[in-house]
């Protein structure tokens, strides 16, 4: 018999592991893309690795961990306390290359193993951290490639740490393969620290309750979710709603690339197909199938309460269908840099456009900028004498709503940082701000304006490699119900006084002086302009 109080009180009990994995992981860090902007996130599991509870942390590694946790779990069938798993192999639950996530068994002393096989884990603990280099082509990892090797180092799932202990070996050798190897160790042992973290409170908490009672709810919570997921689509009219929406370009071409998906809802089930969509593509904005799950995922859980728990149970009644070789579901060995964080944002555009149709008065918004603005900047730091690598995304205008007007300079959709604030940038970095303001009037009109994006100008102290990866500068974000559509966004290099305008994707050497100037794109207006 289950008890809805002690289920909202275990609801809260493992979100709060989560968070405060969080914590630890955020105050450890070393880089200011971790402990600055935020660009992480943290989940428990259940003993079949199915995700139990998320800190609301970042959109884009919902659906994604996941399957993550569940290639871990398939690489190693003698896992023993203490172990670490990591991986980065985006056809391999993972997302790009930058996002190392770490998996870690836990174990409960009272239930001590069989004699004839090893015990297996009463649950799991993981998390994923953007680092801002490893290695590949270009500084900050994040280049227009054509295929993954020239994204970084390719990490399978392998034991980081055997009983506690760290891999010295396997250490040494991610090492070797990066750019700011002080960074990269530092932020994986506060990654191991923050799984640590979370492996203990789990125990303490199996320790008070019993193991029994909170297995218990850990398969009720996934079950609740999954019953408000079915009453979302319940509520909505049967029937197949189509949309698509394009990518500018794949950054090695200039043909737009189109995106569709077809929603079928059916009683309390619903389908997702993205047949029509265009097959992957030779630059890096290629979406592994984790990508397309987790937009989905994301799309779906915006439109439930905010007292629902992030977990597995959202995607039990819904089906995904992703073609093979598409540039939702790549094959390898395709590039993907681009895919996590400009094609999660396209899939999001197209998923949302699709539901607008099914029913009027549904929250639903116009476009928001579609796009996370992807900025590396590297080089060697004179001051401090080493290499640095210098990763951000950078904010926007969100789309309007039916009932309110669209929020300006915010980041959208599938990620969930924060700005690198100006006095950290310039503390670790060779670059000063010049200029960091809304871009008024960038979006668009309607009943409900559509929120600005904002400029952003960044001066190089050093000669230093810049790599764009940002989307919505040549197709804007589309407004809804009559809305007009946001203001796309401009890359602009200013040299000795000079503007030259800049592709939304490239790799370019800039002089020390010269200034990035970064215009992003405002969000689609709601309605017809009173």
């Amino acid at each position: 018999m289950t008890d809805p109080v002690r289920l909202e009180i275990f609801k809260h009990l493992f979100a709060a592991i989560a968070e405060e994995m969080g914590v630890v992981l955020r105050k450890a860090s070393y880089s200011p893309n971790i402990k600055e902007r935020r660009d992480f996130s943290c989940a428990l599991f259940d003993g079949q690795g199915r995700m139990v509870a998320q800190a609301a942390h970042i959109p884009v590694h919902l659906g994604s961990m996941p399957l993550s946790v569940q290639a871990a779990v398939q690489a190693f069938d003698d896992l023993q306390a203490g172990d670490v798993i990591a991986l980065n192999d985006p056809f391999r639950g993972g997302t790009h290359l930058p996002d190392i996530t770490l998996v870690t068994p836990v174990f409960i002393a009272e239930t001590p193993p069989p004699t004839s096989k090893p015990a297996r884990p009463f649950g799991y603990v993981a998390c994923r951290a953007h680092h801002a280099d490893v290695g590949g082509m270009s500084p900050g990892s994040m280049p227009v490639a054509r295929e993954i090797y020239q994204e970084g180092l390719i990490i399978p799932p392998v034991r980081l740490a055997r009983a506690g202990e760290m891999d010295k070996g396997l250490m040494d050798m991610i090492l070797a393969n990066v750019r700011t190897l002080h960074e990269r160790r530092g932020d994986l042992y506060a990654q191991t620290a923050a799984n640590q973290r979370g492996a203990e409170r789990l125990s303490e908490m199996v320790g008070r309750y019993g193991p029994g009672e909170v297995s218990h709810y850990m398969a009720e919570l996934l079950a609740y979710t999954e019953r408000m997921t079915r009453r979302l689509l319940s509520s909505l009219p049967n029937g197949q709603y189509r949309f698509t929406d394009y990518l500018d370009d794949d950054g090695i071409g200039s043909q737009a690339i189109p995106i569709t998906a077809a929603i079928t809802i059916q009683g309390e089930e619903a389908l997702v197909d993205f047949s029509g969509s265009a097959p992957q593509q030779k630059g890096s904005i290629n979406a592994v199938y984790a990508i397309t799950l987790s937009a989905v995922y994301y799309v779906f859980r915006c439109l439930l309460g905010l007292d629902v728990p992030n977990n597995a149970g959202c995607l039990a009644p819904i089906r995904v269908v992703a073609p093979e070789g598409s540039v939702v579901n790549a094959l390898p060995p395709a590039a993907v840099a681009g895919g996590n964080v400009e094609t999660s944002q396209r899939i999001v555009d197209v998923l949302l456009g699709a539901l607008a149709q099914a029913q009027a008065g549904l929250p639903i918004p116009a476009a928001s900028q579609g796009t996370m603005n992807n900025l590396t900047i590297g080089g060697y730091d004179l001051q401090h004498e080493r290499p640095y690598a210098y990763y951000e995304t950078i904010a926007g205008g969100t789309g309007a709503l039916p009932f309110a007007a669209g929020a300006s300079g915010l980041h959208s959709h599938m990620t969930n940082t924060l700005n690198t604030p100006i006095e950290a940038l310039e503390y670790a970095y060779p670059l000063r701000v010049i200029r960091y303001e809304i871009r008024r009037g960038s979006g668009g009109e309607g009943k409900f304006r559509g929120g600005d994006g904002i400029r952003r100008d960044i001066q190089v102290l050093v000669d230093s490699q810049v790599t764009l990866l940002s989307e919505r500068r040549r197709i804007a974000p589309y407004g809804l119900a009559g809305g007009k559509p946001g203001q796309p966004g401009e890359n602009t290099l200013i040299h000795q006084g000079e503007e030259t305008p800049l592709p939304g994707k490239g790799s370019f050497e800039l002089q020390a002086g010269d200034i990035l100037s970064l215009r992003t794109p405002g969000g689609g207006g709601y309605g017809q302009p009173e």
